[in-house]
């Protein structure tokens, strides 16, 4: 076991972040969470939050003595759950194994892992709900839901978990297959110095926004950064937002796509032309990755991504314009009310996991409140209600951030969302759309074109 002065060897591989849990536990104690400041994976810290723990009606250490693997992706989630999981194996015995890769990495492995009835991870972060369910990669978790050996459903309460955060749990077939960790929602960012040397303001509109970016564009600093890499984790999402708000879809609700509509080509044409006008160079290769290192590094005016970022833009250790940016809503589409797209991270069974109770009882730790309140501590925007109120998260993930994120969560559409990411084929459907946001970014088509042969290869997909 750690010390508390030694951070844990977390896990297999991932590195952990020793200022910033140092730093949590300081904002836990000052909001009366914890005694006194202390890192968040202290032993101490452990004594004084098992009595919550423990007030569940179940045996914790009912599977001591197991061990079961957790898969996920590079993602604040991992960066926060990992420092804690000494804690769950003081709590039960069971100890804990992390696999870490990259997000591009994780998505291509894992169907291969899953679909070769690999028994491990036992647990992971699911990228593809509808593919998952469909392949019978997960676990239906309704008998351990209702089993009162395994659960205390009054304990983890559900009612404090956000209405569109349990939608992503319970499946269209009425079953349960995940369950929810992180609450996210597309979330304009914009740097405060570069706006007032220009006498601008946080845009209302897409065409405000265009015109901010292209006024605030250098031959050093770009006006904003946007992922356009043609693979389907990485500029689906973001322009997705886009696509919602001109009135376009990327799937209707009767899951065919809707690439050729005029509101859905008008929104990826915008897309386009704001980073060809406004945007870095070598910008058809960004992932979220890049979008965030040339925000925090001041070379972009604005980003728009994951209001998960909002941690890492705060950091001073990491980033040149903490404490000098304004969060906001995505801008609308002339008078269409803008639809920022969402999105709740879901952590899952692996169906052919040899260790399927010691891995409930994980997934019921790591998602209770007591657990989502020091993952909170860390920045995480976790979703439940509770984690959100404690000041600890408003001083770390900062009350404008959260502001802002809360106001693009309501108006977000989650059935347009789950619509094109909830598919059965949504790795097929998101690659081709992908691809098309890709070409009318670097010019190789205009959006037209490329969407109307995005949306031929998603209707031979669907044949």
């Amino acid at each position: 076991m750690s010390d508390s002065k030694t951070a844990p060897a977390s896990g297999l591989h991932l590195p952990i972040d020793r200022r910033s849990l140092l730093r949590a536990g300081s904002l836990l104690a000052g909001a009366g969470v914890l005694g006194a400041s202390r890192p968040l994976w202290a032993a101490d810290t452990f004594e004084e939050m098992k009595p919550r723990w423990t007030s569940a009606k179940i045996d914790w250490r009912q599977q001591a003595g197991k061990t079961i693997v957790l898969g996920g992706e590079q993602h604040s989630w991992m960066k926060a759950i990992t420092p804690l999981l000494p804690h769950f194996t003081r709590l039960t015995g069971i100890e804990v194994k992390v696999s870490l890769q990259s997000e591009t990495e994780y998505v291509a492995d894992m169907p291969v892992k899953l679909g070769a009835k690999n028994p491990t991870p036992d647990v992971f972060m699911v990228w593809s709900l509808g593919q998952a369910i469909s392949a019978r990669w997960l676990e239906p978790l309704d008998a351990m839901l209702a089993n009162p050996k395994l659960t205390d459903n009054a304990w983890w309460d559900a009612e404090d978990v956000f209405p569109s955060a349990l939608s992503f749990q319970k499946w269209s077939d009425g079953h349960h297959y995940a369950l929810a960790i992180t609450a996210e929602a597309q979330t304009l960012f914009a740097n405060k110095t570069l706006l007032d040397a220009k006498g601008l303001k946080v845009p209302a509109t897409m065409d405000e926004w265009l015109a901010s970016a292209k006024a605030l564009k250098t031959p050093t600093t770009a006006g904003v950064v946007l992922r356009a890499r043609a693979t389907g984790d990485a500029a689906p999402w973001p322009a997705g937002g886009f696509v919602f708000s001109y009135g376009g879809a990327i799937m209707t609700l009767a899951g065919q796509p809707a690439l050729t509509s005029p509101e859905t080509v008008a929104a990826v044409e915008m897309y386009a032309r704001m980073l060809r006008e406004a945007g870095p160079l070598g910008v058809g290769n960004y992932h979220w990755q890049e979008c965030l290192n040339d925000f925090m590094g001041g070379a972009a005016a604005f980003g728009c991504d994951s209001s998960n970022f909002a941690t890492d833009i705060a950091d001073k250790s990491k980033s040149k314009v903490a404490g000098n940016v304004l969060f906001g809503a995505l801008p609308k589409a002339g008078n269409r009310p803008a639809k920022p797209n969402m999105w709740h991270w879901v952590v899952g069974m692996n169906s052919q996991s040899r260790h399927k109770e010691a891995t409930w009882l994980f997934l019921q730790w790591a998602t209770s409140k007591p657990t989502c309140e020091l993952a909170a501590a860390a920045g995480l925007a976790t979703p439940r209600a509770s984690a959100w109120a404690t000041s600890a998260f408003g001083q770390r993930f900062g009350a404008q951030a959260a502001q802002a994120t809360l106001a693009n969560l309501k108006a977000a559409d989650g059935d347009l969302f789950k619509a094109a990411w909830f598919h059965p084929k949504s790795p097929q459907i998101l690659e081709a759309f992908a691809i098309a946001i890709n070409q009318a970014v670097t010019g190789a088509k205009d959006a037209k074109s490329a969407l109307d042969a995005a949306n031929t290869a998603i209707l031979k997909a669907l044949a």
